[in-house]
């Protein structure tokens, strides 16, 4: 199977290889942004999903139903993880 990812190309014997991915660079991030800051904005995005994974969930039902909450699930672990990270650079007592 061939994937047209712009960080993948295929290579005669039909394998991938990474090749290096530069970023669209409309969205940036400034150079010397500390990670706290970094980590605070990703787990306020996630929160952001969180609430709009939850909100088509009460709109969906059956099969997608389930699938909006998985994707919840998802956004919750990494929510988790991030705040994890958050505690370890900030210890509050």
């Amino acid at each position: 199977m061939i994937n047209d990812s712009p960080d993948d190309s295929t290579t005669e014997s039909g394998k991938q290889t990474r090749t290096s991915y530069r970023p669209c660079p409309i969205f940036t991030i400034r150079p010397g942004i500390n990670s706290e800051t970094l980590l605070v904005h990703a787990y306020e995005t996630l929160a952001s999903a969180n609430v709009m994974a939850t909100e088509l969930s009460s709109i969906l039902s059956g099969p997608t139903c389930n699938l909006a909450l998985g994707i919840q699930q998802m956004i919750v672990l990494a929510q988790l993880s991030v705040n994890r990270v958050l505690d370890q650079l900030d210890p509050q007592q």
